[in-house]
């Protein structure tokens, strides 16, 4: 008789090893490998029988193309995202952190689209549950189904039952399937469960949302086949201790993966967001030291978000370094030039760096409004009102251009801020728009006068 082969899968990462090990050479967890079959021995009838193709090969220009449209989900965040709208027959993967919004933006597109016949599996909550939580919404819908559900075989015929155009799956680490022999979220349950549903929505052109955890390190928990399972994979972030959350997209075969939506957190669930700079951008009655105003893109959006820096003499031999929502090597990369190039004794100070909202970004167009937000604290002066900037530093300290730089300017036109500090090198490449003048420095040593005096 044949043996029956089995491995050794880390819960977190999905590494596999042919023996136990007691921490993860990929993902440095500690006891999370687990033992799970395979390979069956392979039956006599399988042995000997062939498997024939379904259809046969086909060149390029003979292959049918599809016109299907996009299905508007009644959410203009979310249909930025997915690059348009829902395509029919895709599986799209949602995580996101414990308690960020994920069921409650998935219910969401389940009931606020009257047009859809929606089935909503839910293997973590009872019906009860969900329907308090649709309460609180404040959505009624009667073409979304609820159906509180762990096995994979009962979901299907459910769902050929009734033949809904979207299902909801929350979350792929609580569903199984009785074709193999390990518990619900192992690896082999999560790629055997991915790879049924995929067959099914290909087959019958019915769109499906996943829900996936995801492990400490923010990335998708399960085998990394996962997310090449799947078309589409969305990221849900933001503090759950702050009201804004981000949907980015990570993946996509349908469209660009450069595109966010803006939510914001409130008792009736998450509301789209579609002026992101409105909620970015704080209003004081006199001007504070230590604040300047970046002009961002992420993506093709662009946006102003405000840098929030905070400069102080340091307390003990070592200074602090510390930045919320940005890259901290980064941040140090740039006080360093600030030292070098501009003169500023940083090496005695103590940085703390914020942006406004919440938000996390690694945009490298925002140097200049962070290192403008430093050397106000430094100074304890305020930037002149009505002053953003937009450009990326060098080691040398020269400013160079931020990509996209047109649509940054743009944006903070459209705002009403009357000057700009962007690189010399846009003197001839950037058209300006009317209503607001740019200030065109080389090098960070000519910033404290850009910021400070009123006439440039």
């Amino acid at each position: 008789m044949a043996k029956v082969k089995k491995a050794y899968f880390c819960r977190e990462c999905g590494f596999e090893a042919p023996k136990w090990l007691g921490r993860c050479p990929s993902c440095g967890e500690w006891n999370t490998f687990a033992e799970e079959v395979i390979a069956k021995p392979a039956s006599a009838s399988a042995a000997v029988g062939v498997a024939t193709p379904t259809t046969p090969p086909q060149r390029v220009s003979e292959i049918e193309r599809s016109s299907h449209r996009r299905l508007d989900l009644n959410n203009s965040e979310v249909n930025r995202v997915l690059g348009g709208g829902l395509v029919p027959g895709s599986l799209i993967l949602l995580g996101g952190e414990p308690g960020i919004g994920k069921s409650t933006l998935s219910l969401q597109l389940a009931l606020s689209n009257h047009s859809l016949r929606t089935l909503y599996v839910s293997g973590e909550e009872s019906a009860e549950q969900i329907g308090m939580r649709a309460e609180r919404l404040g959505i009624a819908n009667e073409e979304c189904y609820i159906y509180s559900e762990t096995l994979l075989e009962n979901i299907l015929l459910q769902i050929k039952q009734y033949q809904p155009d979207v299902v909801v799956i929350d979350s792929i680490q609580t569903i199984y399937t009785e074709m193999i022999d390990s518990s619900a979220g192992s690896v082999s349950q999560i790629r055997e469960c991915a790879a049924s549903l995929l067959k099914y929505a290909k087959t019958t052109s019915t769109s499906i949302f996943i829900i996936g955890h995801i492990t400490k390190d923010g990335t998708i928990a399960g085998p990394k086949i996962l997310e090449h399972i799947v078309d589409v994979v969305l990221q849900f972030e933001g503090d759950s201790n702050n009201v804004h959350r981000i949907l980015r997209g990570i993946k996509n075969r349908f469209g660009a993966t450069f595109e966010i939506g803006v939510f914001e957190m409130s008792e009736s669930g998450l509301r789209a967001v579609e002026n992101p700079s409105e909620i970015l951008l704080s209003h004081y009655d006199e001007p504070l030291s230590g604040i300047a105003v970046g002009s961002s893109v992420d993506g093709i959006r662009p946006y102003l978000i405000e840098v929030q820096a905070l400069v102080s003499n340091a307390a003990y031999g070592t200074p602090q370094r510390n930045a919320t929502g940005y890259d901290q090597r980064r941040m140090n990369m740039l006080l360093a030039v600030l030292e070098k190039r501009v003169g500023l004794k940083m090496f005695q100070k103590d940085v703390f760096l914020n942006f406004a909202g919440g938000f996390k970004v690694a945009d490298a167009g925002l140097d200049l409004a962070i290192v403008a937000a430093v050397i106000s604290s430094y100074y304890d002066r305020p930037i002149a009102d009505g002053v953003c900037c937009a450009g990326e530093i060098g080691l040398s300290g020269e400013v160079r251009p931020a990509p996209r730089s047109e649509q940054r300017v743009s944006e903070a036109a459209r705002l009403g801020f009357r000057r700009i500090i962007v690189s010399g090198f846009l003197r001839k490449g950037v058209k300006m728009p009317t209503g607001i003048e740019a200030v065109y420095i080389n090098n960070i040593g000519e910033l404290p006068r850009a910021l400070f005096c009123e006439e440039f």
